[in-house]
């Protein structure tokens, strides 16, 4: 009989009888207690050797499986262990705990240490999780650093970290999810908040799995000042010269502050109409988001990476949708020629009336023509209005065209409008970090881009109105438009009206992100939650205009699920493990 003992008896330090000697060597096993916790004792080769009792891959009694030549082997998925260590030979398994055992008086007492601090060990997990592309690896970690303490910022750091060594390309989708993550973490409900950072850790492994390491080249020696550094960026950026680019940027990194830094590199993103179809310049901003969470110290292992992407994307003015039936880059060339002058006019007479003129500059952009879209955007830059309004105003204008996407469209089309938000998001966050007259570019470049989507709203999608029937606690009803297909004016709907009826957005937020983190996500899926929840953030609540951004998140998300929810399941899994849940014995 297996002897327990009352957690109460067990302390640290303590020793813990397991059973006899005679029983040990007759049966070969026998199993005990410390508090909650079981152990079991092997007699191997002449000597008692004791481990936890739980397989720590998925929890099975390791005292139902085989002892041989010193190695237990676990019946459920056949993860091997030495006896004397606890070390696994199969990593995806993890060490289990071993504990010294004694003999005294005829009986096995195994003593209980006080436990060691696991983080070391648990960032070494999180790391082998990552390179092997073994999500439970990684949920463990994850939930494991919470346990002790550990910061999601240094979780994320972890991640940066990996990705940027790991990734010969550089920066890229994995490392922008993680970020993203990173930045909603605070709008999440707390379980979500874990399963955020597995999602974003699982994508970065995902991107790197297969690719070779990245070898980063060296700053240039001596000093240099941002106004040489800058346009020797813009150049090699401008002649696709990588190597040269990735240099002068190193040396910008180690001898120009971060305002500079990022002005030098917005400028480069924008020489040039709309780059990678706007996936550069939110790879640019996700990256000094990313040192928002790191500090400016880890910028010389982050901002070398974009620069392969930067060199090498398509510019969209060598497209032929932007050169017929209308110039678009020709359009764009005069009035960014005459920007200039009127950033400086402007600014010396304002007479833009904030949050009503951003969103009456918004819908202005919508228009047919894109020389009154043009036209619009020079007026308000006339009348003073800021970087952060005319961002703002973009970033709505690409909202709205998520809102009143109609389901007619081909549902490959949602990627269009998507590309379009979140590139203008992106130039709005970075607008609020370096308002310089070059990354006010993006602004028009953002505006055409939202013309160019124009059919996507014809037919446009109705918009919701408000009921006043709706109790403005009521989001139940939004859970079921996850489950089933098409359910988008029906999502829409339930948070407009929720929203309209005085209800919370910090909790319409948490709804869309819980829905989010439940899914089996893509790229895109998280990126457009994440600038929804900036823009939304960005009005006044109870607003319109929030409103009908988060009517457009959740009008996406209802388009794309449900689907088979895998890594949801496995974080679920993971958090059982945590709890001693004896998944095995479930039928």
């Amino acid at each position: 009989m297996p002897i327990e003992l009352s957690a109460r008896e067990v302390g640290m330090g303590e020793r813990v009888v397991i059973g006899s000697l005679d029983e040990l060597r007759r049966t070969g096993c026998i199993t005990g207690k410390a508090g909650t916790q079981p152990i079991c004792v092997f007699w191997s080769d002449g000597e008692a050797l004791a481990l936890d009792d739980r397989c720590p891959h998925m929890g099975f009694p390791l005292h139902r499986g085989t002892v041989e030549s010193g190695l237990v082997t676990c019946h459920w998925h056949n993860a091997r262990f030495d006896l004397s260590s606890g070390s696994t030979l199969d990593p995806w398994a993890d060490d289990v705990r071993a504990y010294p055992v004694e003999v005294d008086g005829g009986q096995v007492i195994v003593s209980i240490e006080p436990d060691v601090d696991r983080t070391a060990h648990l960032l070494h997990r999180l790391d082998e999780g990552m390179s092997q592309g073994i999500t439970l690896v990684i949920a463990k970690a994850v939930l494991g650093l919470i346990d002790e303490g550990v910061s999601a910022n240094e979780i994320v750091r972890a991640g940066i970290e990996f990705g940027t060594r790991y990734r010969g390309p550089g920066w890229g989708a994995g490392l922008t999810v993680l970020t993203a993550m990173a930045n909603v973490l605070p709008y999440l409900d707390g379980p979500d908040q874990g399963l955020a950072l597995v999602h974003g850790l699982a994508f970065v492994s995902r991107d790197t799995l297969g690719r070779p390491p990245r070898f980063p080249l060296l700053p240039l020696g001596g000093i240099h000042d941002a106004a040489r550094l800058g346009p020797w960026y813009r150049r090699f950026i401008e002649t696709r010269s990588s190597d040269a680019a990735e240099r002068t940027i190193a040396s910008a990194v180690a001898c120009v502050d971060a305002t500079d830094v990022a002005a030098i590199m917005t400028a480069a993103v924008t020489d040039h109409v709309f780059i990678d179809g706007g996936h550069t310049i939110d790879f640019t901003n996700k990256a000094f988001e990313a040192l928002d969470h790191l500090g400016w110290p880890a910028a010389a292992g982050v901002l070398p990476t974009l620069v392969s992407q930067t060199a090498s994307a398509s510019r969209s003015e060598e497209q032929g949708s932007w050169r017929y039936p209308h110039d678009l880059a020709d359009l764009l060339g005069a009035a960014i020629k005459a920007l200039p002058a009127r950033l400086t006019a402007g600014a010396s007479s304002r007479r833009f009336e904030s949050d009503t003129d951003v969103a009456k500059l918004a819908w202005s952009i919508l228009s047919e023509d894109p020389a009154e879209v043009i036209a619009a955007v020079d007026s308000a830059v006339d009348h003073g209005a800021t970087a952060e309004e005319l961002g703002r105003a973009v970033a709505y204008a690409a909202a709205l065209r998520i809102t009143r996407f109609h389901t007619q469209n081909d549902h490959g089309d949602w990627d269009q409008v998507h590309h379009s938000f979140t590139a203008a998001n992106a130039v709005h966050q970075a607008l609020r970090r370096s308002p310089t007259p070059d990354l006010v570019r993006g602004v028009y470049h953002g505006a055409m881009s939202i013309y160019l989507d124009r059919f996507l709203n014809v037919p446009a999608a109705r918009m919701p109105s408000p009921s006043p029937t709706l109790a403005s606690t009521d989001l139940d009803s939004l859970r079921g438009c996850w489950d089933r297909e098409g359910l988008v004016d029906e999502a829409g709907t339930v948070v407009y009206r929720y929203l309209m009826a005085g209800g919370d957005a910090d909790r319409v937020i948490a709804s869309l992100g819980h829905a989010l983190l439940n899914e089996d996500a893509e790229f895109h899926w998280f990126q457009t939650y994440e600038a929804a929840v900036r823009q939304a953030r960005s009005w006044p609540a109870h607003s319109e205009e929030q409103a009908l951004i988060l009517t457009g998140a959740a009008r996406f998300l209802a388009a794309h699920t449900p689907t088979r929810r895998e890594l949801s399941q496995v974080v679920r899994i993971a958090t059982r493990l945590r709890r001693g849940e004896a998944l095995f014995e479930e039928a």
